[in-house]
């Protein structure tokens, strides 16, 4: 894959992922889950380690999850970027 191709697709998966940062049901499932971890965190009894571990690594990995979503946006920003410098760039002739 060439690296134009690279860029283009780079730029269409940050359309998907803008859609979903940017969406109600998307933000309110992440913001729910978080709160219900935390609150099953904060409940498990001192004794039990292993519990509150598991939970803690779940709330990290909600978070990780949303990081990715917004990496991909990003990625997107900087392949349109590179993209417009392309096609601003002067074609060269093969005569020279």
């Amino acid at each position: 894959m060439s690296d134009e191709h690279k860029l283009l697709r780079d730029k269409g998966r940050a359309l998907g992922a803008q859609s979903l940062l940017e969406n109600d049901l998307f933000n309110e499932a992440h913001a729910k889950l978080e709160t219900e971890l935390i609150k099953a965190w904060k409940a498990t009894p001192a004794r039990d380690t292993d519990g509150r571990e598991r939970i803690w690594a779940a709330v990290q990995a909600n978070m990780k999850h949303k990081d990715y979503i917004a990496n991909i946006l990003n990625d997107g920003k900087l392949a349109e970027a590179e993209l417009r410098a392309l096609a601003e760039r002067p074609k060269r002739s093969i005569f020279g």
